[in-house]
C-alpha cells in the first residue's frame, strides 16, 4: 500500500466480516439453511421449481395419457369412420403427430425421466444413505477396527435403501387416488384436463422407481467392496517397464485480486494467489530435476469461475511453459456452479446465461491448456474421435459472440457443447502405456447453496468403460473432481458429507469394476490427502495447496507402471513439501 500519514483504523488488506459471509467454517447445516431462508428469492425459486421439476414431471406423467388417448382415437376412427368428423380429424392429427413428433415426444419423456432421476431420485437416496451412515458411525463406531466399520457401512446402506423405499411407497400410495392412466379423445381436444392427473402420475412413477431403485442401490452399496486405506504400495522388479511420474494437484481456488479471500475459508485461509505461484515454482523445480510425464489438476482452478480468476490462473501457468505442455485439468464445482461468491442464497434461473458463461470460460481455458492433446468421444461409435480443439473449430465464433453478448438465444445454441466434450481422453502413447480420461462430475446446479453436489452422467459412465475396453493392455487414470465414496475416517460434519457428495459415486465404483485392476481414480474437492482402494480400484485424493493449513502442506507426484494385461502398479509416491510462504503484509 502507499505510505500513509497514519495507519488506517481498518487495514483493508486483512479483510473484514463481509469476507466471511459464505464461509462454512464452524457452521452447521441447520445454521446455514436457516440463514438463507430470508435471502432466497421466492419468485425465482418458484420459476426454477416449475422449469426443473413440474414441467419434466408433467411431461413424464402425461405420456401414458397421450399414448392411450391417441390409441383410443385411432380405434374409434377405424371402427366407426362415419360416426362423425371428429374421430377422423383426431385420427389425422394423431398420424401427423406420430409422423413428425412421435420420436420427439418419446425423447422428451425420456429426458424428463432422467432429469427427475438426477433431481429427485438419486439425491434423496444419497441423502438418506449418508445421513443414516453418519448417525450409525457417530453412535456406534467408537473403536478403530476397520472391519467393524466396513460392516457398519454395509448395514447402514442396506437399511437406508429399505427406509427410503418405504417412504417412497408411502408417497406413491398418497398420490395414487389422483392418477389416471387411460386417456380419451376429449383429453386430446382439451389438454388442460391432463395437468393434475399427469402430475399425480409422475409422482407415482418417480416414487415407484425410487422405491425399487433404493432397494437395488442399497443392497448393491451394502454388498460392494467398501473403501479402505491403502495398505501397501506395489513393488516392481529390476528391468520393469517405464515408470510414469504424474503430479496430482487440485483446488487452487484462484482469486481475482491480490488481497481477496476464498469463499469457503474467508479470513481463515490465505489471501491472494501467492501460494499457488509458490506451488508451481516448486513443481517446476522438481520437473527440472527429474522430468514429469503428466500434471493432472482435478478441478477448482478458480474460486468462482470469474473471468478475472481465469486470467490470474492462466497467467500463473504461462510463466511455466514446460509445465503447461504436460498439464491436464477438469472443471470443479467452484469453476461452474457458484452463482454469486458474495451471496450463497443467490439463485439463477435455468434460462439464465450465467451458468453457460461459466461453462464456456472453463472450456476456453481447458482448450488453451490441453485442447490439441486430448480427444472427445464419438457419441455414435463410442470410440476416441477428434481432438478437442478440432471439435471446437466450427463453434469458436459462436462461443466468442456469446461471451461478448451473453444472450439467451446464444446460450441455447451452445447447450449441447458442454456435455459433448466429456469425457476427454488422452490416449495411451503405446498399447501398454497409460492414458487419462477426464470427466465432468458437477451436478447441474443453479443455486450457490447446492453448488458442491456431483453426479457422473450415465453417458459419461458408459463411455469411460467403452474407451478403456478399446485399449485392453493400457493402464488408465480416471480423473474427476468429486470423491467417489465417503472415506473410512472420522466422520465429518453432516452438512459437508451430504452437501459435497457424488450422488451416484457408489454406482460409478461398481461400473468401474471390470477395469478396476488397471485404473487409478484421481480426484480433489475434499481438500485433504487420502489414498485407498475399493476392491481392486485404487483412489487418490489430492489436498488443496492453498486451502490446507500448516503444519505440512504438500502434494504428491504419483509413480505408476503397467504390468501384464494392463495391470496398473501404484508405486510409493514422491511427497513435495509446499510450506506456505509469508502472506502479504
Amino acid at each position: 500500500m502507499p505510505r500513509l500519514n497514519r495507519r488506517p483504523l481498518i487495514d483493508p488488506r486483512n479483510g473484514d466480516a463481509e469476507d466471511d459471509v459464505s464461509s462454512l467454517h464452524g457452521r452447521s447445516l441447520l445454521t446455514i439453511g436457516g440463514s438463507l431462508l430470508s435471502e432466497i428469492s421466492s419468485v425465482k425459486l418458484v420459476i426454477a421449481l416449475v422449469m426443473l421439476v413440474i414441467l419434466p414431471a408433467a411431461a413424464l406423467g402425461v405420456a401414458p395419457l397421450v399414448v392411450t388417448g391417441w390409441i383410443a382415437a385411432v380405434s374409434r376412427g377405424v371402427l366407426d369412420p362415419f360416426a362423425g368428423i371428429w374421430p377422423l380429424l383426431v385420427l389425422f392429427i394423431g398420424l401427423v403427430a406420430a409422423r413428425y413428433f412421435g420420436r420427439s415426444l418419446l425423447r422428451a419423456a425420456e429426458r424428463s425421466f432422467w432429469a427427475l432421476n438426477s433431481l429427485a431420485v438419486q439425491p434423496f437416496y444419497a441423502m438418506g444413505r449418508e445421513g443414516i451412515r453418519h448417525l450409525v458411525e457417530s453412535l456406534l463406531a467408537r473403536h478403530e477396527d476397520r472391519l467393524w466399520r466396513a460392516r457398519l457401512r454395509s448395514l447402514a446402506a442396506i437399511g437406508a435403501g429399505v427406509l427410503v423405499a418405504i417412504a417412497a411407497l408411502g408417497l406413491a400410495a398418497a398420490a395414487w387416488p389422483g392418477t389416471r392412466w387411460v386417456g380419451s379423445v376429449a383429453d386430446l381436444l382439451f389438454p388442460y384436463r391432463l395437468l393434475l392427473p399427469a402430475l399425480a402420475n409422475s409422482v407415482v412413477i418417480v416414487a415407484a422407481y425410487l422405491a425399487a431403485a433404493a432397494l437395488v442401490w442399497g443392497f448393491a452399496d451394502g454388498t460392494m467392496d467398501q473403501p479402505r486405506d491403502l495398505e501397501a504400495f506395489d513393488k516392481i522388479g529390476e528391468g520393469a517397464g517405464r515408470v510414469w511420474r504424474v503430479a496430482h494437484l487440485s483446488d487452487f481456488h484462484t482469486v481475482g485480486g491480490r488481497y481477496e479471500f476464498r469463499i469457503e475459508s474467508g479470513r481463515n485461509g490465505p489471501r491472494g494467489n501467492h501460494q499457488m505461484a509458490h506451488v508451481l515454482d516448486r513443481l517446476a523445480e522438481r520437473h527440472a530435476q527429474s522430468p514429469l510425464d503428466l500434471i493432472v489438476i482435478t478441478g477448482d482452478m478458480t474460486d468462482a469461475g470469474r473471468s478475472s480468476e481465469w486470467a490470474e490462473f492462466l497467467d500463473a501457468v504461462n510463466r511455466h511453459p514446460s509445465l503447461a505442455e504436460r498439464m491436464l485439468m477438469l472443471p470443479g464445482n467452484h469453476d461452474l456452479n457458484v452463482v454469486d461468491r458474495a451471496n450463497p442464497a443467490r439463485l439463477d434461473l435455468p434460462t439464465s446465461p450465467g451458468k453457460r458463461l461459466r461453462q464456456m470460460r472453463a472450456l476456453s481455458a481447458i482448450d488453451a491448456i490441453q485442447g490439441s492433446r486430448v480427444h472427445v468421444v464419438d457419441a455414435e461409435t463410442g470410440r476416441v474421435g477428434a481432438t478437442l480443439s478440432d471439435m471446437l473449430v466450427p463453434l469458436r465464433d459462436d462461443i466468442a459472440e456469446f461471451a461478448a453478448r451473453g444472450t439467451m438465444r446464444q446460450s441455447f445454441r451452445l447447450a449441447q457443447v458442454w456435455s459433448d466434450v466429456f469425457p476427454m481422453v488422452l490416449p495411451p502413447p503405446t498399447a501398454d502405456g497409460i492414458g487419462v480420461m477426464i470427466l465432468n462430475s458437477n451436478a447441474e446446479s443453479h443455486f450457490s447453496f447446492t453448488n458442491a453436489l456431483g453426479v457422473v452422467p450415465a453417458e459419461q459412465e458408459r463411455q469411460v468403460v467403452a474407451v478403456a475396453q478399446a485399449y485392453p493392455r493400457a493402464g488408465w487414470i480416471v480423473a474427476l473432481h468429486h470423491h467417489l465414496v465417503e472415506y473410512p475416517m472420522k466422520s465429518r460434519g453432516l452438512a459437508e458429507r451430504i452437501g459435497t457428495a457424488l450422488i451416484n459415486g457408489s454406482r460409478f465404483v461398481r461400473l468401474l469394476r471390470p477395469i478396476a485392476g488397471r485404473t487409478l481414480v484421481m480426484h480433489g474437492h475434499r481438500h485433504f490427502d487420502w489414498m485407498g482402494e475399493c476392491g481392486e480400484l485404487r483412489i487418490a485424493s489430492a489436498p488443496s495447496p492453498v486451502m490446507s493449513r500448516p503444519p505440512s502442506p504438500h502434494f504428491h507426484i504419483q509413480r505408476l507402471a503397467t504390468g501384464p494385461h494392463g495391470r496398473l502398479h501404484l508405486l510409493p509416491p514422491e511427497e513435495v513439501d509446499i510450506t506456505q510462504v509469508p502472506e502479504y503484509g
